[in-house]
This record gives C-alpha cells, structure tokens and sequence, in this order.
C-alpha cells in the first residue's frame, strides 16, 4: 500500500504542468516561468533542467543541499517506486535532475559520466574555499584560463565533472548591481523613515486633549489609509464658553495632502484665535490664505461650527463638505453645504447658518471616506448606513458612539481602507 508521503499530487491541483513519459511512467511537476511572453510570435522555448545521473539520489541530494547550498525544487515519489529529484543552485533558475537511470533504460553505466555542467559565481576563490571547507573534492583548483577570468573544476559523489567560473565583466556587471540594489534598499529605509518621521508629526497636529466645553461631550476618530493623509479636525477653545469644531478633507491623499493640512490648520488656528466672533471673516481670510499659498488646483472641502454654551446654540459654515448630522430626539437633521470648497477660488463669500441643541442631541462631522467606504461588491456604507449607526448608539457616550461609527464603516469595508476616515461627535449634555 501507498504512504501519503509517497502520493504524486493530482496533475489538477498545478496551474502550469508538464506530463514527461520515461519508461511507462507519468511524472507531473511544475516549472517555473513557463508562460512565453504575450506579444511572441516564434514558439516558445527555454531551459528546463540537465540530468546527472547518480548511484545514489538521496546522498547526491544531500550533497547538492549541503555541501553546495543548493535548493531542493521537487523531490517527489510514483507509486512504482521511481523518484524523481531536482535543484537548484540559490540563484538563477538551471535545476539538475538527480536521475537513477531505470533498470534496462541503458546498457551502459551513467553515474559518474554527464557532461561538464558549469555554474557562473562572482567569486570563484571564495566559492572554491567555502566548499572546500565543506569537503567538495576539486580536480582543479581556481586558475585563470587563456579566456580570462577564473575557472576550476570539481566533482559530485559519484564523480560527475562539474565547473565553477567567473568572468571579469560579468563580476563587474554582478557588483553593479549588487550596489544598486543596497542604494535602492537603503532609499527604501530612508523613505519609510522619513515616511513615519511624517506620521508622528501630523498626529501631533490633531488635538491631544480636548478641552472642557460646558454642557459639550466632544471627542474625533482619524484613521488614516496611508501613513499620512489629508483628514483633519480641530476643536479650538474660543472662551466665553464657546469652542470651534472643525472637520476638513484635503483633496488628494499622501504627503502632499499632510503638507496642505498642515497649512490649512495653521491657518485656522491663528484667524480662530482673533476672529473667534466673527466666523465669516475669519473663514474667508483661511479660504484667501490656502487659495495664495497653495498650487491652482489644491482645495479642501470645510465643516465648521461655532457651539455656544450658554445659548444652547452652533454656528456652522458647511464648506463643500458632507452634510453634518444633527440628531433631535428621534429627527436627523443634516446640516448641508451652503458655501463652495475652500482655497479654489479668490473672490469667496462665507454663509453662516445657525441651530439650537438641547440636551441629548448628538452633532456627528466627518469626512466622505466614510460613507464612501465600500465592500467587495462595490456598495457604499452611504448616509443612511451612518444616521442608522447613530440612533442606534445615541444613548452612549461622545467617545463611544464615534469609535462605534468608525467599527461600523471598518465592518463594512473589510480588510483594505482606500480613504482616510475622520469622525467628530459632540454630544449636549445636562
């Protein structure tokens, strides 16, 4: 009876299969790169592997592994018995079959006999003392020949020839590319750092602590889809008992969008800081600002809203953004864009609406990355999705029903985020 072990791998289960008949017996195997390229017209050829014939498969395939440092690409069994064995060296894609000729295959003895294989290295002395150390047996130690360069010779187990040579241009091609692969690692590295250098800095510019705002439960959520993004909200203590609660969206993701973040809230937080009463002029002096500062097309769409305390009352200006939430009891009312995107254009005019919240209404802000989060069949997560998600957990907690929003788009999305999501909930309490 057959082991497990010994079971070939059922020719369906291999995406690219050659089915080589010897002897009666049928060998599937896979190989790599076969497919020839798509605009080829010739027929396709290429190499596939060179047979060395052996007295012994699994010590020449220990040798091979060993010795030499060579992968092992299939070493598989038939249930007649016969195995079948190839590697590899650790670059290139030659493979030699480790083959025991089959009984009556010839009459002559193989093992010992192939033809000189050569393998091509960058360092022949040092390949030559590495296995030497390892006790591979050298018929001719590294010389150099008429051809230039160096050769030398060894031989497997059972006495196969085989030769080691390197060639002045191609160890100079080889060490070429040896350097330019470092220089492109080393790019990496200082990309990724320069990258999360960025990451920290642009979480340093979202609020670390919120401050206390009578009778307002505040808290906001960014989860970036790259390491940096183009998401921002701010919550500015204005005194009197009045904060300013800001959502943005820069269009554009990456480092140019951080960079304009970082722009756009510097901006409103030095206006913010003088021009606390007077929304309208301190939005329009942002919108001149970004619109002088930044290159024709860059622009970013604006929540901004004004929350009284002792008034009970928020000012807002929706700039091009999507429309904030605001639920009453069992009413969402959605606070929509009254004015255009800020920073496209120079000549801008502010409009500022104004509505009361009493206690237990819940003001959600964000940014379309949430409700444009989509799953693999394409449907958005969509407003309804979101109001749905806020009535459900109205009764919690500013902090607790933004993390429940961001879980919810998350859920629905799956793995992979393709925009930044940024939410703000500030809720009126007693």
């Amino acid at each position: 009876m057959m082991k497990d072990s010994d079971q070939i791998a059922s020719p369906d289960s291999f995406s690219d299969r050659i089915v080589f008949v010897e002897q009666g017996i049928r060998h599937f195997f896979q190989y790599e790169s076969a497919g020839p390229e798509p605009d080829r017209e010739d027929p396709f050829l290429r190499f596939n592997f060179v047979s060395v014939y052996v007295s012994d498969q699994e010590r020449s395939k220990r040798f091979f592994l060993e010795q030499l440092g060579f992968r092992l690409m299939i070493d598989a069994r038939f249930p007649s018995g016969y195995r079948w064995i190839e590697v590899a060296p650790p670059d290139g894609s030659a493979r030699l079959a480790l083959v025991l000729p089959a009984l009556g295959f010839v009459d002559e003895v193989l093992a010992g006999r192939s033809s000189l294989i050569t393998f091509m290295t960058d360092d022949v002395e040092g390949k030559y003392r590495e296995w030497s150390e390892r006790g591979v047996r050298f018929s001719m130690p590294p010389h150099t020949p008429e051809w230039g360069g160096s050769f030398c010779r060894f031989e497997d187990l059972d006495g196969n020839p085989f030769g080691l040579a390197g060639f002045n241009d191609v160890t100079r091609a080889l060490e070429a590319q040896r350097k330019a692969e470092a220089q492109r690692r080393e790019a990496r590295r200082l990309a990724a750092q320069e990258l999360e250098i960025a990451k920290q800095v642009q979480a340093r510019l979202l609020p670390q602590q919120f401050p206390t705002i009578p009778t307002l439960d505040c808290t906001g959520i960014c989860v970036q889809a790259r390491v940096v993004g183009g998401d921002y909200y701010d919550v500015l203590e204005l005194g009197l008992d009045r904060a300013a609660i800001v959502v943005a969206d820069i269009a554009g993701k990456g480092i140019g969008a951080a960079l304009l973040m970082a722009n756009l809230q510097a901006n409103l937080r030095s206006q913010c800081a003088w021009a606390g009463d007077h929304p309208k002029q301190a939005l329009s002096l942002v919108n001149r600002m970004f619109f002088e500062n930044t290159e024709p097309r860059a622009y970013a769409t604006l929540f901004y809203a004004e929350y009284d305390a002792k008034e009970g009352k928020l000012r807002y200006a929706n700039c091009g953004h999507p429309p904030g939430l605001l639920l009453h009891g069992d009413n969402v009312e959605k606070l929509q864009a009254a004015n255009t995107v800020v920073g496209l254009f120079e000549q801008w005019d502010c409009a500022v609406s104004t509505v009361s919240m009493q206690e237990g209404d819940v003001l959600v802000l964000y940014t379309d990355g949430v409700i444009e989060a989509f799953d693999d069949s394409g449907e958005e997560f969509g407003e309804e999705r979101l109001m749905d998600t806020l009535c459900s957990y109205r009764s919690l907690s500013a902090s607790l029903i933004a993390k429940a929003i961001v879980d919810k788009v998350a859920e629905f999305g799956g793995r992979e985020q393709y925009d930044d999501i940024t939410v703000v909930v500030a809720k009126k309490i007693a």
